[in-house]
């Protein structure tokens, strides 16, 4: 009998190894956007409480599902889902820019101290440049940054951003970065794409006073990449200065460079990239530990012909520089198109992230789609992919 009760014991000992030996850790993240109301606040719903509640419940629906880190978009426009000092109250959060919730609360630390509660990370995302997220709708208040120093913003398409070759408006921006760190007890500072924005066909961004007073003699192209590096290192130092425990990580567009441009590019025909539309030198980044990780947002499937997802994976893969790599998976795209439509799709690129070198996670654009259930996937990560509980891998 004896003889049987060890057997018995050494059997589940062996099989509670062999369980949680295969969580090595893994960053399991999802990006919940506020801007336009996207995934949270639900749109009109201005009352303090009635968002803790629904956010208590993203939270809760994420853990469920077995993600270990959520991003949250706290700085969607020159403004804050927080008591910022520079920043009005997000027009996001109680539907007038500059006024406060009601019954007042500090969204931030809620969002960060919930998600703690629940083993969570809480990376803080913030947009670098964009100011009026559209001129002729955006509610603007009196203070915002746009009417104290118009002379820092440019105007392209709907948006107003902040002129990159603005010394005076990058110091502005890293000086925003450093109230939060300073302050709040984030784990993470995530920027995404958008740099230079998007190019509008016909159009182009309307910096060329600025490149001419500058006197630089590089060409404006590697002008504008300049700009976007000294940001970058100048956030990099004050995180670093005021609190090295939190990493910096950027989402850039799934491109860096296509092949035809540049021998190290990747073997895909995007129409606009990183490097050469955006302005932003992703690898220069990492080689220089001016970051800690990369989350390139591949957010095509399999089958896209210009730049296909096992592709694209393969190429960052070899382009991480020792940093940790994040893999941004579009779950948004569910059901639009009949390669999301298969159900499939999800498990595949899951699948070939864990199965390829130098790559430690995923992330999922966005919340809702989680919260929807697409095509059955929040129930494919809980019962299967994300069943065993991991950690959030180390920065490196």
């Amino acid at each position: 009998m004896k003889n049987k009760s060890f057997l018995l014991l050494f059997i589940i000992l062996i099989f509670a190894h062999f369980t949680f030996a295969q969580a090595k850790p893994e960053f399991r993240g999802v990006w919940i956007s506020t801007v336009s109301n996207i995934d949270w606040p639900a749109k009109d719903e201005w009352n303090s409480e009635k968002q803790k509640a629904d956010f208590i419940r993203l939270l809760d629906l994420h853990k469920s599902n077995g993600l270990n880190a959520v991003i949250v978009q706290i700085r969607p426009a020159s403004d804050a889902f927080y008591p910022s000092p520079y920043e009005p109250w997000s027009q996001w959060l109680t539907g007038t820019q500059g006024k406060a919730p009601f019954p007042f609360y500090d969204p931030l630390k809620f969002m960060i101290d919930e998600a703690h509660k629940r083993g969570l990370e809480f990376h803080a995302w913030l947009n670098p440049y964009r100011a009026v997220f559209n001129t002729k709708t955006s509610s603007v208040s009196s203070d915002h940054i746009t009417k104290q120093h118009p002379e820092w913003f440019l105007t392209y398409g709907d948006k107003k951003y902040f002129n990159p070759g603005n010394k005076d408006a990058q110091y502005y921006v890293v000086k925003v970065v450093q109230d939060i760190v300073s302050r709040y007890a984030v784990d993470g500072i995530h920027m995404d794409d958008y740099f230079y924005p998007y190019r509008i066909p016909g159009k182009e961004f309307p910096d060329q006073n600025t490149y001419l007073k500058s006197g630089s003699k590089l060409s404006k192209d590697d002008w504008r990449r300049s700009n976007v590096d000294s940001i970058i290192l100048a956030v990099h130092n004050v995180i670093k200065k005021t609190n090295p425990k939190c990493q910096f990580g950027i989402s850039p567009f799934g491109v860096w460079r296509n092949a035809d441009k540049d021998p190290n590019g990747s073997n895909t025909r995007a129409g606009q990239t990183n490097y050469d539309d955006l302005y932003a030198d992703i690898l220069l980044w990492l080689k220089k530990d001016w970051i800690d990780y990369v989350a390139p947002q591949i957010y095509w499937e399999f089958e896209q012909r210009d730049a296909p997802f096992q592709t694209v994976l393969d190429w960052w893969s070899n382009h991480t520089y020792g940093k940790n790599c994040y893999i941004g998976i579009g779950l948004y795209k569910a059901g639009t198109i009949a390669p999301w439509k298969d159900k499939t799709q999800l498990p595949r690129q899951i699948e070939a992230v864990r199965k390829t070198p130098n790559v430690q996670g995923v992330v999922f654009f966005s919340s809702k789609n989680l919260e929807n259930n697409a095509n059955g996937w929040s129930d494919s990560l809980r019962t299967n992919y994300f069943k065993v509980p991991a950690k959030t891998p180390t920065m490196k």
